[in-house]
């Protein structure tokens, strides 16, 4: 069940760029929630291994789909409820 919450985050990602825009601009949100959200993003881009090595094309790049959905739904979590509510984004 979670796998395919995240599998539909995936296509729903381009409608909750503004979310993720307010999240980082809003005055609710503590620095230092912004600063570990930043930190996630960097620390998975910077990381140069893969659980699955993406030369086995589908697979490698599925873990990094997934890897990214995960942090995503971790800033979702963090977020106030009243931006959640604002963009009708569910915690689960």
């Amino acid at each position: 069940m979670r796998f395919w919450r995240r599998f539909k985050f995936i296509f729903k990602f381009r409608k909750s760029i503004p979310f993720f825009k307010e999240f980082f601009l809003s005055k609710d949100v503590a620095l230092t929630k912004k600063l570990a959200s930043i930190l996630l993003i960097v620390a998975y881009a910077a990381f140069p291994f893969d659980v699955i090595p993406d030369f086995l094309l589908f697979f490698g790049i599925f873990d990094d789909i997934m890897l990214a959905t995960i942090i995503l739904q971790q800033i979702v979590k963090m977020a106030p409820a009243s931006i959640r509510q604002k963009y009708e984004i569910d915690v689960k």
